[in-house]
């Protein structure tokens, strides 16, 4: 069976105007090029291509183009086909918008919650990926399950049991496009169920909080200690999004009697927990704290991602449901059409029960003890002052400052060319705790062989 006029060449948008078929296309190409939109160097299509697409002989479209080459717009060499030819195009003359000035990149990025993207194990993924990729179904290219492939959902299970103290069943985890796209669904359903306000710890990211405010849901913070947040008394609230295992951004663990007295409340009001366990892979000097989802799995949402462990440009999370939770988010999921790529989730699936990903893990744990350990060992020989606290887990540390100095300190980092976060800018403005100056610096972004520099600079800008 002969070649279609489909498989014949490239694909060409044009329409002949005016008088005459040949006239028409010469002066549709000729305007295709003087304006720009075929670029210098653009191979056309064959004329027996190009006839078929345009439903014309196939002798008027070569002497539209013989036309066009002798004008010069065109040029045709055996072997090479027939481009536009290679010379800038005169475009109309436009006023000169004023040049956009870039904000300096920092030398050194030293914001929290970031890992290191030149660790990520590009060569292990590529492999999970040709595997996954060859083993999935036909189907598997569809729209499919608004709660994600079952591969994923099915080796989330697993791990998350395994890994994170979770009580995970694969009908229970919806696939999200990571924390974010996960926190706004829940918020819409909170909202749908008539939820004016979520509880939240006094210290987070802003970013959650306005999330969950367009939502249409305020947030009120909760008290703080040393024990960290403090839950004995949630009178009135019907939800709260916490990060039990490790507080961010102050580092520290819920204690064991306020992770009883929250369960307590979820159990007596029936009140739904967000537990956001956004770093739980990495701990150091500590025995792992569970999940908070494991002590009450009926009224405990799971948020976990995979932006830390690996990379943020994945954009893949998870959200472990309570039963009563399930249906209400997937129907949410599936009328907004809020999709996550499959080919990642199968190579996620894949890079967990390979082991792979268990593997990366242990890696990663080391390399950034190591930088714990390098950051800590720096500030007391050189900034003996400053004190490093919720560094038993995770990928910051919070450098306690002196009284009055935060403000002039994140200045001088910049001058340093450090970017870094100041403890208040992670206060909610409605909190009720006592201001403390602070640095809350990252150390999982710079790749390894940035890290001494940076702890350098860093020691320079501290009092």
């Amino acid at each position: 069976m002969g070649k279609t006029w489909a498989t014949l060449g490239v694909d060409l948008h044009v329409e002949p105007t005016g008088s005459g078929i040949r006239k028409g296309l010469t002066e549709a190409l000729r305007e295709a090029v003087r304006g720009g939109r075929l670029a210098p160097g653009t191979r056309l299509p064959s004329s027996r291509s190009l006839a078929a697409d345009l439903g014309i002989a196939r002798n008027t479209v070569a002497e539209s183009y013989a036309d066009l080459v002798a004008e010069g717009w065109l040029t045709a060499r055996q072997g090479s086909g027939t481009r536009v030819a290679e010379w800038s195009v005169v475009r109309p003359a436009r006023e000169a918008a004023p040049p956009r000035r870039e904000p300096a990149r920092p030398a050194y990025d030293l914001v929290p919650g970031r890992p290191d993207l030149a660790s990520f194990p590009r060569a292990a993924w590529l492999k999970a990926a040709r595997r996954a990729l060859a083993r999935a179904p036909h189907e598997a290219l569809g729209y499919g399950d608004p709660r994600g492939r079952p591969e994923l959902r099915t080796a989330l299970a697993g791990y998350l049991s395994r890994a994170r103290g979770v009580r995970a069943d694969p009908e229970r985890i919806v696939v999200c496009s990571g924390f974010s796209d996960g926190l706004t669904l829940l918020g819409a359903v909170l909202r749908r169920r008539g939820l004016r306000s979520v509880a939240v710890e006094s210290y987070g990211l802003d970013t959650h909080w306005n999330l969950l405010h367009r939502s249409g849901l305020r947030t009120t913070p909760l008290p703080f200690d040393g024990l960290g947040t403090d839950t004995r008394d949630m009178t009135g609230a019907r939800a709260v999004l916490l990060t039990p295992a490790h507080q961010f951004p102050m580092g520290v663990p819920l204690h064991p009697d306020r992770r009883a007295a929250v369960v307590a409340w979820a159990r007596r009001s029936g009140g739904l927990v967000l537990d956001d366990d956004y770093d739980g892979e990495f701990r150091y000097d500590r025995q792992p704290v569970g999940a908070l989802q494991g002590l009450a799995p009926d009224h405990v949402v799971h948020l976990g991602t995979a932006s830390k462990s690996l990379a943020p440009a994945l954009r893949l999370g998870w959200l472990v449901l309570p039963p009563s939770l399930v249906d209400e988010v997937v129907s949410l999921k599936g009328e907004g059409g809020w999709s996550t790529g499959v080919l990642d989730q199968l190579t996620l699936a894949e890079f967990i029960t390979s082991g792979a990903y268990d593997r990366h893990v242990r890696a990663a744990r080391l390399r950034y003890r190591r930088r714990r350990d390098a950051l800590v060992a720096a500030l007391a020989t050189r900034a003996p002052d400053v004190h490093a606290t919720g560094i038993a887990a995770g990928l910051h540390a919070v450098l306690r400052l002196p009284a009055g100095t935060e403000g002039p300190v994140v200045q001088a980092a910049a001058f340093q060319g450090l970017a870094v976060h100041g403890l208040s800018g992670h206060r909610h403005p409605d909190a009720l705790v006592p201001h403390q100056d602070a640095l809350v610096v990252g150390y999982g972004t710079p790749p390894d062989h940035a890290w001494s520099g940076a702890l350098d600079a860093l020691c320079r800008a501290l009092p």
